[in-house]
């Protein structure tokens, strides 16, 4: 969805002008242009404008809450890892280099961990290593937490902070999975169209290519817009400077 995003824009920028330009050619086609109106046709196309409308502004507020929720769930991940990071004080000190190498490097990983498309083979590799290090780091620091020179408070802290760490990294992969279901943006997009037809078939007197060509190019952006915000991987809207505050929590850990 994301790669197409440009290219559908375009399209449907074409596809509104051409459209406004087909509706303002069937009302001239009337024998009477200037009443082409029907009795209520104003008030069915005000209705289909406030729907397209409506269904615009839930989705790029959707859009937009599903974003702000990436940006916390960043926060929060971080957070966690340093927390449980911190609590490798509780451990043996001999247990607690391997741990502290292996925390590194799982902040390493999860810097752009979604900043890659999700079939890549480098978001296939960064899953896979993720999944390793988690396995790793529970399993020694449960080892550790019942060895000799641990804290007799290790399990208590240390354990749970692991388990947010680890929980935080399925919820960020549900939300970025999170859209609305597909039929919507192909509902927005046909509407825009409608929208675009009956817009020219309003249009009287001689062609207004500036009115047409805002009003196509509003729509289109905004859509655009939307679908950036959307998918925030690699358009003009993206959470890599989010991805900063992994980058200054990985420079507490050296």
């Amino acid at each position: 969805m994301l790669t197409l995003t440009p290219f559908a824009t375009l399209i449907l920028f074409a596809a509104m002008l051409l459209l406004i330009e087909l509706g303002r050619r069937l009302r001239i086609c009337r024998t009477d242009p200037d009443n082409a109106n029907q009795p209520g046709a104003a008030a069915m196309e005000s209705a289909i404008f406030a729907l397209f409308g409506l269904l615009l502004a839930f989705t790029f507020s959707g859009a937009m809450a599903r974003y702000d929720a990436h940006r916390d769930l960043i926060v929060q991940e971080a957070n966690n890892i340093g927390t449980a990071y911190l609590r490798l004080d509780l451990l043996p000190p001999a247990t607690q280099p391997a741990l502290r190498q292996s925390f590194r490097d799982y902040t390493a990983v999860r810097i752009h961990r979604f900043d890659l498309p999700d079939n890549s083979p480098e978001s296939i590799a960064a899953a896979t290593q993720t999944a390793r290090l988690q396995n790793e780091i529970w399993t020694h620091s449960v080892a550790a937490t019942t060895g000799p020179g641990a804290n007799p408070d290790a399990t208590k802290l240390l354990l749970p902070a692991l388990n947010d760490m680890i929980d935080i990294t399925a919820t960020r992969r549900n939300a970025f999975d999170m859209h609305p279901p597909t039929v919507i943006f192909v509902l927005l997009f046909a509407l825009a169209c409608g929208c675009a037809l009956l817009a020219g078939f309003a249009m009287t007197g001689r062609r207004s290519w500036l009115h047409s060509i805002v009003f196509a190019a509003s729509i289109a952006l905004t859509l655009y817009a939307t679908l950036d915000i959307e998918f925030p991987r690699h358009g003009l809207v993206t959470l890599t400077s989010r991805d900063q505050i992994f980058s200054d929590l990985l420079q507490t850990m050296r």
